[in-house]
């Protein structure tokens, strides 16, 4: 970025001069502080990785002292261009960032009001380094259009825009459904896994399907340690597919809200669980309900009719709480919560599910 500071100190607002010192004297203490820290400013927001703040950072944006009149801000905007008018950043005297005006609540104000008491001093703002998804959260949370950027000392750096916010935001959401899918990393490529080579989506694709394949073998043991009662009543396996796809599709749903819903909820991890535990049981409820009479009246066999209805209810608990569990579990650990989507959680699922099912199966007909 060509010397950041330098060309927002001639994008900034001009003072209005202050009792004992001089209109010349501010500027000229701002620009000389401009010339010393550009290079150092440019080269830690150069030197950022790439999906952070300093990645989509604006230099060039409206900036006003806590003495300017409403009127004079708004003279400043009018005659100078600029890359992003969504905020107006106040600064104190030494360029640090004490509060942010929406410009569509500046315009409303008498001209004559000092713009240093009708600013905003509780909003965010992040630093270079901070994660693009942290932004972007922030921004939706705080119902804000762009965010502030500064560095170690409270110095405005500039702002992340709109435009930079939702593509973000596109980003994580195209992220997280390679993720869903087992994509490994999150490279412009894998976002665009679609059209890259066949070997390159393999090598990214192929590690969960390989945990899935372990988790069959895992599958077929279960099986066979209850092969006696598979051979008692052959009808216990007509129920097994769907009662892993009932389980799955629960899970799923769980999982599609958990992998974005964990970074930006301010609940606490402990109501988030249980209120999808009890969800999931509702869910089970329901569907046990409904399969029950079907079962019973199908075979003739209440007590199979019991296992499978039971089973769902479980099966319902369990998919819940582990499409919130995984998801936050990885994300503790420094990984992104969509990791715990897709094939991990389905392989987990349907060895729980199976095992439950010929657990109840045992206790309620052997």
């Amino acid at each position: 970025m060509k010397d950041a500071r330098h060309q927002d100190s001639a994008g900034a607002v001009q003072a209005k001069p202050a009792a004992g010192r001089s209109h010349t004297s501010r500027t000229g203490r701002m620009a000389q502080r401009h010339g010393t820290d550009a290079h150092n400013d440019n080269e830690e927001i150069g030197s950022r990785p790439a999906e952070t703040a300093g990645r989509y950072l604006l230099a060039s944006v409206p900036r006003a002292n806590m003495d300017q009149t409403v009127e004079e801000v708004i003279t400043d905007l009018l005659s100078r261009k600029y890359d992003c008018l969504d905020i107006v950043c106040v600064l104190d005297v030494d360029e640090k960032l004490v509060g942010i005006i929406p410009l569509a609540s500046l315009f409303p104000l008498p001209r004559e009001t000092r713009i240093g008491s009708v600013a905003h001093a509780n909003y965010p703002k992040v630093h270079a380094t901070t994660d693009q998804e942290r932004v972007a959260s922030l921004a939706l949370h705080h119902a804000l259009n762009a965010i502030p950027v500064i560095d170690a000392k409270g110095h405005l750096l500039g702002i992340v825009p709109p435009a930079a916010l939702l593509h973000i935001l596109r980003r994580e959401h195209v992220e997280d459904i390679h993720r869903f899918a087992g994509i490994t990393r999150e490279t412009h490529m894998a976002r665009e896994a679609i059209e890259s080579a066949p070997l390159y989506r393999l090598r990214h694709r192929l590690p969960w399907l390989l945990a899935g394949l372990v988790g069959s073998v895992l599958a077929t043991f279960i099986m066979v340690r209850f092969e006696t009662a598979l051979s008692a009543s052959p009808s216990i396996a007509f129920f097994v597919p769907g009662l892993v796809y009932l389980a799955d599709a629960i899970g799923t749903q769980t999982e599609a809200v958990a992998v974005r819903g964990l970074s930006l909820s301010q609940v606490r991890l402990g109501l988030l669980v249980g209120g999808e535990v009890r969800t999931g049981i509702l869910i089970g409820l329901v569907l046990g309900g409904l399969t029950f009479p079907g079962v019973w009246l199908a075979f003739g066999d209440l007590n199979l009719a019991l296992a499978v209805s039971t089973a769902l209810i479980v099966a319902g608990g369990i998919a819940t709480t582990l499409g919130l569990f995984l998801p936050w579990l990885l994300g503790r650990l420094g990984s992104d919560p969509a990791y715990g989507s897709g094939p991990l959680a389905t392989i987990i699922q349907d060895l729980l599910t199976l095992l439950t099912y010929f657990i109840l199966v045992s206790a309620f007909i052997m």
